[in-house]
């Protein structure tokens, strides 16, 4: 008896003409997989034929691929329609001031600069001093004991001498002394929100703010209208 095994054509031929580019990779379709699946049971040996296991474990492992796959899809598709989402509330931000601890105030003809600094256990002193864009020490004020919790500091926008200071951004930084330890605070200061985009690298939003500089949504510590 002469027996003829032409599943390894019939395989060859069928991956090459059923199989679909996925993400630069040959994946078979379903379709081929079960018409190579019964091209397989038609020519095998039949002095020596695959066991019924091998072939269950075929259409399980195959079931599997095919059920994980769809399953990435679906979490892909979720995932892009959450980043939609966040990106359309995220537009609400824009036009409203957030505070962030960036150490840093916009001052604007005839304004103060204000912020927040936080002292959870509250401080001996608290010393606010003023630089300008080229780290000149401009200002600076000691505020005396603190009670813990928020504290409110700001810069009428005057220096050391009384003379009012051109508009621009200031370094703002704070100086908190606890227990014999001086410790460095960051000032949460208000600024407008201008834009809003979607940072893939971090997978968050991206606040633009009036002057230009960005900061991570996760930092906003307050919004206000």
């Amino acid at each position: 008896m002469t027996v003829i095994n032409t599943s390894s054509a019939v395989s060859a031929q069928l991956s090459t003409a059923n199989s679909k580019k996925v993400n630069g990779e040959e994946e078979m379709s379903q379709q081929a997989f079960l018409t190579l699946f019964t091209t397989q049971l038609q020519n095998q040996n039949p002095l020596d034929p695959v066991k019924n296991e091998a072939f269950v474990a075929q259409l399980a492992q195959f079931s599997q691929l095919e059920a994980t796959t769809k399953m990435a899809s679906s979490l892909e598709t979720m995932a892009g329609n959450s980043q939609s989402d966040r990106l359309m509330a995220g537009a609400a931000l824009i036009g409203k001031k957030v505070a962030s601890p960036q150490g840093t105030g916009l001052l604007e003809e005839g304004r103060s600069i204000s912020g927040m600094i936080s002292v959870p256990y509250g401080a001996d002193n608290v010393t606010l001093d003023v630089f300008d864009q080229d780290g000149n020490k401009v200002f600076s004020n000691s505020m005396g004991r603190q009670m813990p919790g928020d504290v409110s500091v700001g810069w009428q926008g005057y220096d050391a001498n009384g003379e009012r200071m051109p508009p621009g951004r200031y370094q703002v930084v704070a100086t908190v002394e606890s227990f014999g330890e001086k410790t460095l605070v960051p000032i949460s200061s208000p600024a407008t929100v201008k834009s809003v985009t979607y940072s893939p690298a971090n997978n968050q939003l991206m606040l633009e703010l009036e002057d230009g500089s960005t900061v991570p949504l996760s930092d906003v510590q307050r919004i206000d209208s």
